[in-house]
Parts: structure tokens; sequence; C-alpha cells
């Protein structure tokens, strides 16, 4: 399935299931990227000739299509090198100095926990069941108990797939006036994202797990809390008027964007939105795949899964009774065929589990169920060769 708009693809025998890390891009994203680069390369915002002006009609047309992507408007968008750093953005520019206390659930990736050790936040955490599912009553009542707070929960668990219900714990959040930021680094290939709907204050996001370039994402953020929240850096682009004495910056999203942004990133990033939007039965062949390779993996002998849990997406996270993880990696690569192993930057999860790491398999657009019958082979010839 659209197997044949990657060129990663061409030529080769690999089976790649390694997209919650990062996904191969179509052609029409790097042909995007390129004929920018050779058509009309230029820098943005500074100049009147045609192709700076070219290149500003671009990268805006893509701030554009990515506000129409997640239903906001579109000076709400800011662009960043990717969830990292609009998480890094959010904690330096609005939480320090406005919140004592941050929430997050022990699923959190580490880009989720260190910007807010790092800005010295006071952090609470949700636990999750054995399924791995928040508990919304255990939340409200730890929410209740630090009203005015902010939360920060992840959409989609990098490490199990784990779908949270980011619905309900905007809502209670809310309920106890607390803001919310959404960490959606794995959604924006899987499902649709409607910010308004959702009500939530911020969410980050990346472009490289979307079909995207890597070094570009961004930061969805209601536009009255954009307009009280300081910038991150300093430079060229986001200044109204500098002197030796004082400066005044742009409005919002523009403060933020100090510096020659990623340009060509940004382009390509909105023909992978576009892409993603023209794929028919994205969710369904999602979850065909999850389902195929879950009941594939019970066949193998000593398998350990980490949660029985249905609303999963993107990833199913799996041991090997008495095998370590790094090792079955390594001998699945040598069959070409690629998946992650280790702890996932989500070493809390790791050490509430009591395990080191797990196997991963994440799903794409391009993947098949004759891949994952492939994959299952090579994991019985590895689990062979290493008992």
């Amino acid at each position: 399935m659209n197997k044949n708009d990657f060129p990663f693809f061409k030529d080769n025998e690999l089976i790649y299931l390694d997209n919650a890390a990062t996904s191969q891009k179509p052609q029409i994203v790097l042909d995007a990227m390129n004929e920018y680069y050779t058509s009309y390369c230029s820098n943005t915002h500074r100049g009147s000739h045609e192709l700076g002006n070219k290149a500003t009609e671009a990268y805006e047309d893509a701030r554009k299509s990515l506000a129409k992507f997640l239903g906001a408007q579109t000076n709400e968008i800011i662009f960043t090198r990717g969830t990292t750093e609009a998480i890094n953005l959010l904690a330096s520019s609005y939480v320090k100095g406005n919140f004592e206390t941050v929430i997050l659930s022990e699923l959190e990736h580490h880009s989720n926990i260190l910007p807010w050790q790092l800005n010295d936040l006071h952090i609470e955490v949700i636990e999750v069941d054995k399924d791995l599912n928040i508990d919304l009553e255990a939340y409200e009542v730890l929410v209740k108990e630090h009203p005015h707070s902010f939360v920060s929960i992840t959409h989609i668990s990098n490490a199990f797939g784990i779908i949270n219900p980011i619905k309900e714990l905007i809502k209670i959040a809310h309920k106890y006036e607390c803001k919310v930021l959404i960490d959606g680094a794995q959604a924006l290939a899987h499902f649709p994202i409607d910010v308004k709907d959702l009500d939530v204050d911020f969410y980050a996001f990346s472009a490289h797990k979307a079909y995207g370039p890597t070094g570009i994402g961004g930061l969805f953020a209601k536009y009255e809390l954009l307009e009280n929240m300081n910038p991150y850096q300093g430079g060229g682009s986001m200044i109204d008027e500098v002197s030796f004495e004082y400066s005044t910056f742009l409005d919002p999203p523009f403060r933020f964007e100090a510096g020659t942004q990623a340009i060509a990133e940004a382009i390509g990033f909105k023909v992978a939105l576009e892409y993603i939007k023209q794929i028919k039965g994205l969710q369904k062949h999602d979850k065909s795949l999850l389902d195929y390779a879950k009941a594939s993996l019970r066949k193998l002998d000593g398998l350990i899964l980490y949660t029985q849990a249905k609303n999963v997406s993107g990833s199913i996270s799996f041991n090997i009774e008495g095998i370590h993880h790094d090792d079955i990696g390594i001998l699945l690569s040598k069959q070409n065929i690629m998946l992650r192993t280790g702890h996932h930057c989500a070493m809390p999860i790791m050490k509430k589990l009591g395990i080191k790491g797990t196997i991963r398999m994440s799903f794409a657009i391009y993947n098949t169920k004759e891949e994952i019958d492939r994959c299952i082979k090579a994991l019985s010839r590895a689990i062979r060769m290493l008992r």
C-alpha cells in the first residue's frame, strides 16, 4: 500500500518497522524541498526581491496548511525544530514563572520530562494501570489536589502505542483551572486532530514521524496565551525594533521564530500533510496491521506483551522471555528487518515494569501483512539461535 511513493524502498528488500522513531518520505515531499533549493532558494521575510517573496509565500503557505490540518488559526502556529523544542519553548516562555507544578503521566517521553526539570518545576505523576491506561478518577483526584497547575501528557505513547483519552483529560484539567499541553509527536500520521474540538491550550508536534522531513515541527497555542508569552530566543526575524537601549518584538507567532528558519523543511512538511489527507482508509489500515501483528506474535514461544489495551495505535511493544531485546534487534537487522529496541526514551515506565527495554514494531501506510509474516519468521529464527 503506497510503497511506490517512497524512493527509500526502491531496489531494496528492507522491511522498515521503526516508524515511531521516524517515517520514510514520499517522493513528492523530496521534490518540493528540492524545488525550493534549485529554483527559488532565498531567505524569508527580509527582502523585496522576487525570490525572497516567493520563499516567504511558500513558508507562510506551509503555516496556513498546518493550521488548517489542526483546525487552528494561522497565527496560532509556531514553527520549531520539532516536538522537543516546542516543549522547551513552552517551559521557558510560559510555564516557568506562572506555574509551580507540572502534572505528567508515567508514559511520557524524556522530552516531556527534562524541560520541566531543567526549569526547576515540581512534577506530579499520574499512575497508569496494568494495561498502561490512565485512571481518570485518580487523575481528577490529583488535579483537584493541584489546581492551577500545568498538565502535559502524550497523545500516543511512543513506547507502547497507548492512545490517551486526551479530550477527557483536558476537560478535567480545565475544571480545576489548569492549562494543558498535549505531546502529539506520534499522532499526526495516524488520525485527524482538531485542536478547537479538543479545547487544548497547547499541542506540540513533529514532521518527521508523519512522512515529512527532520528538523521541523511546531507548537499550536491559543492566541490569547501566545500574546502573553515572552520570546524563547533572540535574533533576526522576530524583532520589531532594536537599539542598544531596548528592543521590541513582533506579534505572535513571529516573535518565537528567531533566525533563519527551516524553509525547505516547512515546505516539505506542508506537502507531507497534503499527502496524509489524500490517504484513504488510514485508520483502518493501521488497525488491521496492529491486529494482525498481535495475533501473529502470540504464536511465538515466550512472548511478553505489556498491554492488552485496545486503545492502541501505530506500535506494539514486546519482549521474548529469557532473551535480551538488543540481541533480537541485531539478528533481525541482519535479516533486513529494521525495528527498534531499547527504552525508547521512556525510562520511567520501563523501570515501573521492571525491564530495561522492549522490542517495538511500529507501522506506517507502506507496511503490509506480508512484511509482518516475514518479520515473524525472522523473529522465530532469531529466538532459535539465541536459545
